[in-house]
């Protein structure tokens, strides 16, 4: 395949280790620096110009888009998709996991476990969310930090307050998070390569320090996961539209915690402590999977008029419960159901013969006007009782 890396620091370890890889396979690799790129869109085909000139096809492209870059470097990637080439991490993945609240938002969906993590914008909110997590000491992090920076550890209530208020005046965003005290310091990185995890490291911080980065001088060493780890990490990676992945996760008391889905994984810290070729196993599954570029399937669903992709839930009192796909009436609704969601697990173009039960999800392609009939009314909530008026009777 003719694959090209998105990359502005092409003597970096990870850079130089994916190109190496792709070499040594036979494949033909170009390290493109992402800013010299030009979004056409002149044309009536998507098309990109690269140094002022028409980029030559690529087969797929692996995107190594640098924080500071993000929205133009998403642009590109999108662009790439749009013109069919594929890449194992898609422009939305990349921009929901570079934004530490968007991510949190749509893992907590999920039922991902992470560290109960609050957002406020206002002053008089500090308080009750620091309590909401837990209470001091807590963590504080930058929406768009990375490498550890723009993490801090709060002490106290006072010093979460006073942290929090400087860097709101700065026009900082930051989330409260709890802080896991039974990690002591370590965390867990686990590479995520399409549905699998091809290795993990512990990350150990060094002295007082409690953030374990290596580049804040952590150390690292080789670990075996347990499955439990392994399950949450790719289907954290998955969830965010990430195929190439490094999922960092605290050890809690109740099982793995993930703290972050990094989009642009270094190499050299996992490569190191594994002794595995992680870049050659990224090549690898790119070769695998060039022949099928990322879609937008809403989108390319929704083309029909009257038809488009909706979720719908089999609530407990649904007349569903208990009976198969084919007996449910759905394909004479003109409604198809492409995914079967239960808890974790998650079965892809299910037969007739599966049984609904209750809570079951269902991502469906049909009629929206048979699926929104078949949406109950959302529930309201109830209103509170108010407090007797001091004065309830007034006089005549």
């Amino acid at each position: 395949m003719k694959l090209a890396i998105l990359s502005r620091a092409p003597r970096s370890y990870s850079t130089q280790r994916l190109r190496t890889a792709a070499l040594d396979r036979g494949h033909q690799v170009k390290v493109l620096n992402t800013l010299r790129f030009a979004i056409d869109l002149s044309s009536d085909e998507p098309d990109l110009q690269f140094r002022g000139k028409q980029l030559s096809d690529y087969d797929a492209v692996l995107p190594r888009i640098g924080n500071s870059i993000t929205y133009f470097g998403t642009a590109v990637v999108r662009q790439f998709e749009q013109m069919d080439v594929y890449t194992p991490n898609t422009a939305n993945g990349i921009a929901n996991s570079r934004d530490k609240l968007r991510a949190t938002q749509i893992l907590s969906r999920h039922n991902i476990g992470m560290p109960a993590t609050t957002f406020v914008r206002d002053r008089a909110d500090v308080i009750p969310a620091i309590e909401r997590v837990g209470g001091a000491p807590v963590v504080i992090k930058l929406l768009e930090g990375t490498q550890g920076i723009g993490v801090i550890l709060a002490p106290s209530i006072k010093v979460a307050e006073a942290i929090i208020e400087t860097l709101q005046s700065t026009k900082q965003q930051v989330l409260i998070q709890r802080f896991v005290k039974e990690s002591r310091g370590r965390d867990v990185r686990a590479l995520v390569v399409g549905d699998r995890v091809v290795a993990a490291m512990r990350r150990v911080a060094q002295g007082d320090e409690f953030r374990s980065n290596v580049h804040r001088g952590g150390s690292v060493e080789r670990v075996d996961l347990d499955p439990a780890y392994e399950q949450v990490a790719v289907r954290a990676a998955q969830i965010m539209g990430l195929k190439v992945a490094g999922v960092d996760m605290l050890e809690g008391n109740d099982g793995p915690l993930v703290m972050e889905v990094n989009s642009s994984p270094g190499l050299e810290g996992v490569e190191t402590a594994t002794k595995l070729d992680v870049a050659g196993a990224i090549i690898d599954y790119i070769d695998n999977q060039v022949a099928f570029p990322q879609i937008d399937v809403r989108e390319r669903l929704s083309v029909s008029t009257g038809y488009g992709v909706a979720e719908l839930v089999v609530h407990g009192d649904a007349d569903l419960v208990g009976k198969s796909l084919g007996d449910s009436g759905l394909r004479d609704r003109d409604i198809t159901v492409l995914t079967l969601h239960r808890g974790t697990t998650v079965i892809p173009n299910p037969f007739p013969h599966h049984v609904l039960e209750a809570e079951d999800r269902l991502l469906c392609f049909g009629k929206l006007e048979e699926m929104r009939s078949m949406i109950p009314a959302r529930p309201r909530r109830r209103a509170r009782v108010k407090k007797l008026p001091k004065q309830p009777i007034h006089e005549a």
